[in-house]
């Protein structure tokens, strides 16, 4: 690297932890700097220890890694009170952070909700698909009312006449059938209901089946 690129990433670097003003790795600036300034890895190693030799910045190692931060003298005393204030502010700014945060979150599903929604043109063919139901259904129900082969009362009349007769021959022929039953379950060694197993009898209560009312 030329002596001008080095003097660009030393005073990029230089300005950059004055910024931030707290304490970085090498690999830190390098990864914060590399996407936007494009700076390499060993340019950055090699202009921060070059900026800690000239006093420009001090460094500290904790076991392998080393630790860059700007000079503190070159910052003005900050007393209790102005701390205390600026501690104020953080916690103003931090409420404010999360009230826009939560303003974002409820617009952010207002849009969800919005985009998973009809548009005006699908909601208008809706309306037109549900009129042109409608009318079909009114077609029909007009035929039907219009029409002229109801049922006559000798029809329902013979409907009904037939429906008596068969519940009372349904009544006549079970009561026949319990009666075959009981007679031979009077000899019969076992239970009524291993009896019915045997010759295969299903009843009317297996079935929730009652005889309708005449």
């Amino acid at each position: 690297m030329s002596k001008s690129k080095d003097a660009a990433a030393n005073s990029l670097i230089l300005k950059y932890l004055n910024d931030q003003n707290r304490p970085y790795s090498t690999q830190d600036v390098f990864s914060n700097l590399q996407r936007e300034h494009g700076l390499g890895k060993t340019a950055v190693v090699k202009a921060m220890e070059l900026l800690a030799q000239q006093g420009k910045i001090k460094e500290k190692v904790y076991g392998k890694q080393k630790i860059y931060f700007v000079d503190q003298d070159q910052f003005p005393n900050v007393s209790d009170t102005e701390l205390k204030s600026l501690d104020n502010q953080i916690a103003e700014l931090s409420s404010k952070v999360q009230s826009v945060q939560q303003s974002c979150r409820q617009l952010e599903t207002e849009l969800k909700d919005l985009n998973s929604s009809m548009t005006t043109e699908e909601m208008e063919k809706e309306i037109e698909e549900l009129k042109k139901e409608c009318n079909r259904h009114q077609d029909k129900l007009k035929k039907i009312k219009t029409t002229t082969n109801h049922v006559t009362p000798e029809e329902k009349e013979k409907v009904y006449s037939e429906r008596k007769l068969y519940c009372k021959e349904w009544r006549k022929r079970k009561r026949m059938a319990t009666d075959i039953f009981d007679a031979i379950l009077e000899g019969y060694p076992k239970s009524k209901k291993h009896f019915f197993e045997e010759v295969g009898v299903e009843t009317d209560e297996e079935h929730n089946v009652t005889v309708p009312d005449i």
